[in-house]
């Protein structure tokens, strides 16, 4: 498990890695079938249920992040 920093982005996540935003906030994901379960935090639910080729804006500090994913086994972690 790798875990990155706002100081990374933009950087690409796999399966256990994880994001930490300047606030704390975190971002990781689950593959579910073709779709990532996008999850905020320590939450085991789901925030957002991503498809390829859309993308999930997180707020964190004030600041805004996407979250985006296409067919490969990655999601794109990226301030806006």
């Amino acid at each position: 498990m790798a875990e990155y920093t706002q100081k990374d982005l933009p950087v690409h996540i796999h399966t256990d890695d994880l994001v930490r935003f300047d606030d704390g906030t975190t971002v990781r994901y689950e593959t579910s079938g073709e779709a990532k379960d996008i999850m905020l935090n320590d939450d085991f639910n789901a925030a957002c249920q991503l498809f390829p080729g859309n993308d999930f804006i997180v707020t964190a500090g004030g600041k805004d992040f996407r979250v985006s994913t296409g067919y490969e086994e990655n999601c794109l972690v990226e301030a806006l």
